[in-house]
């Protein structure tokens, strides 16, 4: 069976029950004293309109990471429909982060997504469009995007990984994941920058700022 006739096949598949973990633990240690997930984006938090997207895409289940002033983040997400998880060892890594959210899931789920806490350009849809492309791939069973040859996020992978994922041997953040399971990763391009764009410093938040400021007003011109 060819990759175009496997694609067409697989599309034609009921999309899968997804959970999502989002890694909110980190230091913001590049952006200047502040923690960049509690900055303004639009009116509210930069880590509640991350989640409140990805709640939107219908997920089976968000289990939220915390770490460094996880009390703010949990206040920020107050109302969302999420569960926390602390990660004590978030100084060690994100890795950590992303096993104990993992291990944290509950609802059965086909599907597991890792999200990124300040991919703030992300909508619901964008969100969806990943489940649907991994229902479609035509092998491997954890898809990374990428936009001209960057890499992006989030990475979903088969809920079968999940045991390997929570040990350490698989880590689904990696940079090197696809050259150590070429066979098992599958390179989804996408057609816009959003899922790779994140909010690590001062100069990216402004950005940010800018990028959806510009928009706001293509939309009032558009409506006027």
């Amino acid at each position: 069976m060819s990759d175009t006739h496997a694609w067409k096949v697989a599309a034609r598949r009921e999309a899968p029950t997804f959970s999502a973990v989002v890694l909110a633990a980190g230091l913001s240690s590049r952006m200047q004293g502040q923690h960049k997930l509690l900055l303004p984006v639009e009116g509210q938090p930069a880590v509640r309109r991350t989640v409140s997207a990805l709640a939107g895409a219908g997920p089976a289940e968000i289990v939220v990471v915390t770490g460094y002033k996880g009390r703010a983040v949990m206040e920020a997400l107050d109302g969302l429909p999420v569960t926390f998880q602390s990660n004590p060892r978030y100084e060690e890594g994100q890795m950590t982060s992303v096993a104990a959210g993992v291990a944290a899931l509950t609802a059965p789920c086909n599907v597991v997504m890792v999200c990124l806490a300040d991919q703030v350009l992300l909508d619901a849809a964008d969100y969806r469009e990943l489940i649907d492309a991994f229902t479609a791939m035509p092998r491997g069973s954890i898809l990374v995007p990428f936009f001209k040859g960057q890499r992006g996020n989030p990475v979903a992978f088969s809920a079968s990984y999940a045991a390997e994922v929570v040990s350490g041997h698989v880590n689904p953040g990696c940079r090197k994941l696809i050259a150590e399971h070429p066979e098992e990763v599958f390179v989804y391009e996408v057609a816009h920058d959003r899922f790779t764009v994140d909010m690590d410093t001062p100069e990216d938040y402004a950005r940010i700022q800018e990028r959806l400021s510009d928009a706001s007003e293509c939309a009032r011109r558009a409506l006027s």
